[in-house]
């Protein structure tokens, strides 16, 4: 039987926060959040209808974006019922560490992902770094965006023991392909994680060198051609390129001596945050905690010209901040509509409250606090000095990051979350349900541990 996803005289209303933040336990939220990521992941028993195509039905395996199409969302005029490739990695990363029931050894829903993925990349035209599919694998016109194969090629590594002896074969057949495709490819120019600029990126660069060093590392018998540690070593050479001296620059513009942004407004970029937890970025970079630091204040300083309102409300309740993408961002949810401004959004809130818990963990395993002149608005941001003991700044680390995750329950629609806040009123805003916006949460749980 098939599923409409969203009765089109049925839209989405978001509600008044009423969720007992103060009381809520955020670790046991795992259970609610792995739910309502696991409704937009298809299965043989659940099969959606393309709302925009009838009669075209999904595969299973596909993770939708979002459930989420304009005929359903009046004022929202995003479809977001298709399988990104970058997305979908993320959320396989979490079914990963969810240890669902397996059937003869192996996980369905993962078996489910790895067919689908193939199937995805024996379709996948003009490049095989294509972005996004349609539910049943054909793909949708789109950009190119090298961050995908690598994130998938992640995926399937930390999947490949939940996985059946067929399904292990072509799970490694597609990591050897993307693999011969990042090499041919790395050095060039991509679309970036936000799709809105071509550049030389430091997310996808950081995500293909984290790819490439499992690759090197794998123990599944996964091919390591040559070239992969030439290719580690360049892209370990071109990451510190993206510094300017401030921050790490999100998208380098293609030709530009010495290395320039490829949009005015476009930085400090949270993709830089994103590419530590999801690329090969230390969080002790300090460098990143530099950059971190300029992403905080620019939405949580009310001095700042891009302050979220919300975050001065919530912070007298001992939330937040909320965090968006990038200080010139627009996009609200609506390009028909006049876009003027961007707003915070649960996924980019989550990977932050992640980097604190990391940190937090990565200091006390270590026994050294990584403080020097660049790392130190970071630090004083949630009240840790140069003096304060390893114990007292993880605790300081670990307290930041609940604020914020305690933010995105708060001005969640009962635990449902969108894309976006209304940084005027914390009200949901844009696509609701997105799946990234759960496995980000989920993520940094995990990392709370």
């Amino acid at each position: 039987m098939s599923n409409k996803l969203l009765a089109a005289n049925s839209p989405i209303t978001y509600q008044q926060p009423n969720v007992a933040f103060g009381q809520s336990d955020l670790g046991s939220l795992q259970f609610y959040m792995s739910l309502m990521m696991l409704r937009n992941i298809t299965t043989a028993g659940y099969v959606v209808e393309d709302p925009v195509n009838p009669g075209s039905f999904s595969k299973p395996g596909c993770v939708i974006a979002a459930p989420s199409y304009p005929q359903a969302t009046p004022g929202i005029d995003q479809d977001y019922v298709f399988n990104w490739v970058r997305d979908a990695a993320i959320t396989a990363l979490e079914l990963t560490e969810l240890q669902l029931p397996a059937s003869g050894g192996a996980v369905e829903m993962l078996v489910n992902y790895t067919n689908f993925a193939a199937l995805c990349f024996a379709n996948a035209a003009p490049t095989k770094g294509h972005a996004v599919f349609r539910i049943g694998g054909d793909p949708r016109p789109w950009t190119e965006q090298n961050d995908g194969p690598a994130l998938q090629t992640v995926a399937l590594l930390h999947a490949f023991g939940q996985l059946d002896p067929a399904t292990q074969a072509t799970a490694k057949a597609l990591i050897n392909n993307n693999v011969t495709y990042l090499l041919a490819n790395y050095q060039a120019p991509t679309f970036n994680l936000w799709e809105e600029h071509q550049g030389f990126s430091f997310f996808a660069r950081a995500a293909q060198l984290r790819c490439f060093q499992a690759i090197a590392a794998n123990k599944v018998g996964a091919s390591i051609p040559a070239g992969l540690d030439a290719a580690i070593t360049w892209l370990r050479n071109a990451l510190p390129t993206h510094w300017n001296g401030e921050h790490y620059i999100s998208v380098i513009a293609q030709g530009s001596n010495p290395p320039a942004a490829v949009a005015q407004g476009y930085d400090p970029n949270i993709d830089i945050v994103s590419a530590s937890l999801y690329g090969a970025v230390a969080c002790t970079d300090t460098k990143l905690l530099a950059t971190a630091a300029r992403l905080r204040s620019q939405w949580a300083d009310n001095n700042s010209p891009q302050f979220y309102p919300i975050n001065g409300a919530d912070d007298a309740k001992g939330l937040g901040p909320l965090l968006g993408r990038y200080p010139g961002d627009i996009y609200d949810g609506d390009v028909n509509g006049p876009q003027t401004e961007g707003h915070p959004w649960a996924l980019c809130t989550a990977n932050f409250a992640e980097l604190y818990y990391r940190l937090a963990g990565t200091i006390v395993t270590e026994k050294k606090l990584p403080f020097d002149d660049l790392s130190a608005p970071f630090f004083s941001q949630v009240g840790i000095s140069a003096t304060t003991s390893v114990a007292d700044a993880a605790g300081a680390l670990r307290a930041a990051a609940d604020r914020m995750l305690r933010a995105i329950i708060y001005h969640s629609d009962h635990y449902e979350l969108s894309e976006q806040f209304d940084k005027y009123t914390g009200f949901e805003k844009s696509v609701s349900n997105l799946t990234w916006s759960y496995a980000a949460f989920l993520s940094a749980l995990r990392a709370r541990g």
